[in-house]
């Protein structure tokens, strides 16, 4: 028989597209689905939940698993501030890819997703390079992953990864790990690859059929040196370009028109917002609430950890809503359940995977987050008309009030602590691949200050 496990009496909120809420409410599993949600009550009732492993949830938060929709892996965490993008992209990005190796790649996925795990986050799309090693530390992990390798091609920028690369990548994990991990092409940003890199990228998308994940539009400078080559704004190239469509998400879109916004829905392209970064880059707030308007699916990121710096959802989504808010001068924008939203199905349906995941439904796979309410930053908790969960989530949680995590069924995250790694160890690899990344970026930059 299969095993099944009852998430019992907690406040659960399924995020399918209503406010609905369960409290208090159960969800019901078996093997890697949902079978039940509702009340505690009817869920007690089910016959199939008699004889599951009970998980008591009482007082905590039950939601769908989080998505990160824009992630680099890395190991330059509080090393590169206070910087502008362009600049910080020079002296500390770019020396970084020229220095790195597969095996040091590896040990930064495995830090990303063991954080991004321990903090709700159950799927990730990660742009970044010798990805064979990230599609091993997501299976080691179990979390979900879009690997998206980082492809340049324009003079300079060759020791980025290659559209052959990204093809190897293809071939060997288009879909590995039970479905977990999947392959998208990759294209860096427009002013990194030439317009034959985006004919082609497009046809490896088709022939896979899979999606195209690439920056734009992160800075002003970006869009008026879009408008010095090519004479178009850089999602009107990208249309020109032919990348735009259903199976297509660009990160950032900050600096976009009108125009853009309409061929972003037209075409239905995704977007994902990278609050926390557009915010440290003083790149600029996205017209977010403009997009979803317009019917655009949009996810939520933290980006690379370099420039956030970390990888906690939960606090990512305060900063969604506050940067609505300071930026349109308008406090009733970034309600909390349109929040939640861009985390969950909103962020699901940007990464193709809303008809299995992003919400809490019966059919569904079981990628279940609870968070712990009983905490002083988290008090009062009310119910009833002053009903005040989704706010609390929003503005006052953290990922170290995450409790549980389940993802395809399988539990990840049990009272704050991960079981499918050991962290300390995964720690310790990260430390010594970071200080040997330093070392070679140091020489990096040595050679390249004699070459000058």
């Amino acid at each position: 028989m299969t095993a099944r496990t009852l998430v019992r009496n907690g406040i659960v909120l399924p995020l399918e597209g209503r406010k609905v809420v369960y409290d208090p409410g159960s969800v019901l599993i078996e093997g890697n689905e949902i079978v039940a949600v509702g009340s505690t009550e009817a869920i007690d009732a089910d016959p199939r939940s008699a004889g599951a492993v009970i998980v008591d949830a009482t007082s905590h938060a039950v939601i769908p698993g989080l998505h990160n929709g824009h992630l680099h892996s890395g190991l330059l965490r509080g090393t590169a501030e206070s910087m502008s993008l362009w600049d910080w992209l020079e002296a500390y990005v770019d020396p970084a890819h020229k220095a790195l190796t597969p095996e040091i790649a590896e040990a930064a996925s495995m830090l990303a997703y063991t954080e991004g795990v321990r903090f709700g986050t159950t799927s990730v799309m990660d742009m970044w390079r010798f990805m064979e090693g990230s599609a091993r530390a997501a299976d080691a992990i179990g979390i979900r992953a879009t690997l998206v390798p980082y492809v340049a091609d324009l003079p300079g920028f060759d020791y980025f990864e290659t559209l052959d690369s990204n093809l190897a990548l293809l071939k060997s994990h288009r879909v590995a790990s039970d479905g977990r991990v999947r392959t998208w092409v990759g294209l860096e940003h427009l002013l990194y690859c030439s317009p034959a890199a985006f004919r082609r990228a497009a046809e490896m998308a088709l022939e896979y059929d899979t999606g195209i994940h690439t920056h734009s539009s992160e800075s002003i400078w970006e869009v008026q040196e879009s408008l010095k080559q090519f004479g178009r704004r850089p999602i009107e190239e990208f249309y020109n370009r032919g990348i735009l469509s259903d199976h297509t998400v660009v990160a950032h879109c900050v600096w976009l028109d009108d125009r853009e916004i309409e061929l972003l829905a037209r075409t239905g392209t995704s977007a994902v917002h990278c609050p926390c970064s557009n915010m440290k880059l003083a790149s600029g707030p996205a017209r977010i609430g403009d997009m979803r308007a317009a019917g655009i699916a949009v996810g939520i990121g933290s980006d690379g950890e370099k420039e956030n710096n970390n990888l906690d959802l939960l606090e990512e989504m305060k900063f969604a809503s506050l940067l609505q808010k300071v930026s349109s001068l308008d406090p009733t924008v970034g309600d909390p359940w349109d929040i939640l939203d861009l985390a969950t199905l909103s962020g699901a349906r940007a990464l193709g995977l809303d008809a299995i995941t992003g919400s809490l439904e019966p059919g569904k796979r079981a990628d279940i987050v609870t968070v712990d309410l009983r905490q002083p930053h988290l008090t009062p908790l009310l119910h009833g008309a002053d009903f005040n969960v989704p706010a609390h989530l929003v503005f006052s949680a953290s990922g170290h009030d995450v409790d549980h995590v389940w993802v395809d069924g399988r539990l990840l995250v049990e009272g704050g602590t991960v079981l499918s790694v050991d962290v300390g160890a995964v720690m310790h690899t990260a430390q010594g691949a970071a200080e040997e990344l330093f070392e070679r970026r140091r020489a990096v930059l040595e050679a390249k200050a004699k070459g000058s």
